[in-house]
């Protein structure tokens, strides 16, 4: 029974750990479908207006704290980072770079979180460090190249890039302020603030819902609900039982699983270039991570 006990958890956590993988693997082809009928503004808007729903329909069920006043530049910008300017970033962004490519461009984050501990948080940054940082930009580079040439690089694949960016703001952000509020809270205070700031794009907004086609309606509605909202509580509750440094490792395989979602869903085929300088930019955070594991394994050791 005790048996029975223990390992009823560890396949709570790995179930959790796959459902993440699947809805962020979702998302660059839910995106691409939805630029289809709607603006980069307006889909991200419409994305977190039924996530922000969602995330009340769960706040009233779970309870949630009220936050305090002086936390709320705070949680505004985590919201900002994290939704925002992530995700309008990365629809202005897709509507020039593959539904592939995007999926591993936006995995290039711990790279910008390294450059940001660096050159604004004054972090000592060790050789190795600055290696993985430059074979993680080659890789980049050639994902660039290999999805729409180098004689086609243009803004987009930056806008990708800027989106990586934001979220190593935000996880900064979140690094050292999380422990104000459980997960649960932070989460959905994140998503309605930065669903506040997306009310920019409201006007027009009703017109484009209107007009959409039932596929594109279903797949923002998968947006809103999957990758916006389930996966954010599934991704809380599996860094409540699992560190960080363990958890990440399991956001290599959302790549992947992009590609094949969009294969399917779209039909793109990803060119040999984008496989290899995917494997590129995941190897070199893949070395960040093992480097700072390393560490860790040292200091306790001390």
């Amino acid at each position: 029974m005790q048996a029975l006990s223990t390992a009823t958890p560890s396949l709570k956590i790995i179930l959790a750990m796959a459902f993440v993988v699947a809805c962020w693997g979702y998302s660059p082809t839910g995106i691409h479908i939805g630029l289809q009928a709607y603006d980069p503004g307006h889909l991200a808007l419409l994305r977190f207006l039924l996530a922000s729903v969602f995330m009340a329909l769960v706040a009233v069920f779970k309870g949630i704290s009220l936050p305090t006043l002086r936390d709320l530049p705070m949680l505004f910008g985590l919201g900002f980072f994290a939704v925002s300017l992530h995700h309008v970033a990365i629809n202005f962004g897709q509507q020039g770079v593959s539904a592939g490519a995007s999926s591993v461009l936006a995995q290039s984050t711990p790279l910008f979180s390294t450059l940001l501990a660096r050159f604004v948080f004054k972090d000592q940054v060790s050789a190795w460090r600055w290696g993985c940082i430059f074979l993680g930009l080659i890789g980049v580079v050639i994902v660039v190249a290999g999805d729409r040439g180098l004689g086609s690089i243009d803004a987009h694949g930056l806008l990708i890039l800027l989106a990586a960016v934001s979220w190593s703001f935000y996880f900064a952000l979140q690094k050292h302020h999380s422990g104000r509020y459980d997960g649960l809270t932070l989460v959905c205070y994140t998503v309605w603030s930065g669903t506040a700031l997306l009310l920019v794009y409201l006007p027009g907004l009703a017109a484009q819902v209107v007009n959409a086609p039932m596929q594109v309606q279903l797949a923002v509605l998968a947006l809103g609900i999957f990758p916006s909202a389930l996966a954010y509580l599934a991704w809380a509750f599996v860094l409540a039982h699992v560190d960080l440094s363990r958890a990440t490792m399991t956001l290599y395989l959302v790549p992947p699983t992009a590609m094949a979602i969009a294969s399917f869903g779209l039909g793109e085929r990803p060119t040999v270039m984008i496989v290899v300088g995917g494997t590129v930019v995941l190897v070199s955070v893949l070395a960040l991570n093992l480097e700072r594991r390393l560490v860790a394994i040292r200091v306790a050791g001390v």
